[in-house]
């Protein structure tokens, strides 16, 4: 996802808006050839996007040239040579905002109060979002990344920096009170300064935490407390100024045994729920179970779209051009678990073939 989605960001675009809040929404290619469609289908989404705000009564002239000015600033920002899977743009009086997700989305323009989020929790849900803090004796960097790469945190005190240039260095030689880099007061102080820092990212922003540095500031580290449980140390320096991509390179290892051992733990889970009578398979159960606040695990295959319909209060399969179909009705039940408090993971397709790709385990 681009930019990475916090759960302070998330809440910031959750929050009413002056009407019309605009949401657009658009799956988007990779490679080309399928790639040059994807500026012409923005241009239609926002053409259609207009003509709603021109025939809409409830829209001032001066509201309507304001978000319509800011969906044209959109389009000028928007880089779609560099596109994943899906792109969000959101325009309100006075604001916009891109997001470019790894996850397949339908097309549609939404005009209302609020901006469409449920596309983006799924999107970010399934990109299983992480922390890595890269250690040296002078900096301390901090990286927000997914399933796909990583970028560096600039916030909440990070990067620390610091010189490593000793004042008198060779008075300290002479008398022998030179000590080595990692075995300093100043030293402690520094990773003490960032274990407190990070402390506080993860009490705000929980995920799973790699540590990367040298033996020795690993051993430091360890010394000043535990940083958070399940926290992976990866034993490899000179990364706490990136670049990126090693960073990423350097967790990944890590990445794939942890998503194992958690799709393992999911099929578990699951069919211990089967065998107590709490659990809900296929989308229409899950669906029933979600609104109804009784799902604490919900597991979805990545690849996982269908497209249904209300019909008597159960989902029915439907067709993309059938009245009252929803092809989003997976990124809503995600959206929704995550509200009651759910936890949601996402597992390869093929995991849940016999539970017909989603399912849940309830509370009771």
């Amino acid at each position: 996802m681009d930019p990475l989605l916090s759960n302070e960001a998330l809440g910031r675009l959750r929050q009413p808006r002056p009407y019309p809040a605009v949401s657009l929404v658009m799956p988007t290619h990779r490679r080309e050839p399928d790639n040059t469609q994807d500026p012409v289908r923005l241009r239609n989404l926002v053409a259609e996007a207009e003509k709603a705000l021109q025939s809409n009564p409830d829209v001032t002239r001066e509201r309507r040239l304001d978000v319509l000015d800011q969906l044209k600033q959109a389009l000028t920002e928007v880089d779609l040579v560099h596109a994943q899977d899906g792109l969000v743009i959101y325009a309100a009086p006075g604001e916009h905002h891109i997001w470019k997700v790894a996850r397949t989305l339908p097309e549609r323009v939404v005009v209302s109060d609020t901006f469409l989020t449920r596309n983006l929790v799924a999107a970010r849900a399934a990109e299983q979002p992480y922390w890595a803090l890269a250690v040296a004796a002078d900096r301390v960097s901090l990286w927000s990344g997914e399933t796909e790469r990583a970028t560096e945190a600039t916030e909440d005190g990070f990067p620390l920096e610091r010189s490593l240039e000793d004042p008198d260095p060779e008075r300290k030689e002479r008398v022998g009170d030179l000590p080595s880099t990692f075995q300093d007061e100043a030293t402690r102080q520094f990773l003490r300064d960032a274990h407190q820092r990070l402390r506080t990212v993860l009490a705000s922003e929980p995920r799973p935490l790699y540590v990367i540095g040298s033996a020795a500031a690993l051993a430091l580290l360890e010394e000043l407390g535990p940083l958070a449980a399940g926290a992976v140390t990866i034993q490899h320096g000179g990364l706490a100024a990136g670049p990126a991509a090693a960073v990423h390179e350097a967790v990944t290892p890590g990445l794939t045994a942890r998503r194992a051992a958690t799709v393992s733990t999911v099929v578990a889970e699951l069919d211990a729920a089967r065998g107590q009578k709490q659990f809900a398979g296929g989308i229409d159960e899950v669906w029933q179970a979600v609104k109804q606040g009784r799902v604490r695990l919900l597991a979805v295959e990545d690849d996982y779209r269908t497209v249904v319909r209300e019909e008597a209060d159960h989902l029915e399969p439907a067709s993309a051009g059938d009245a009252g179909a929803r092809d989003d009705m997976v990124d809503e039940i995600v959206e929704h678990a995550l509200e009651t408090g759910a936890e949601v993971q996402f597992v390869p397709g093929g995991t849940l073939a016999d539970q017909r790709h989603i399912a849940a385990a309830l509370r009771y």
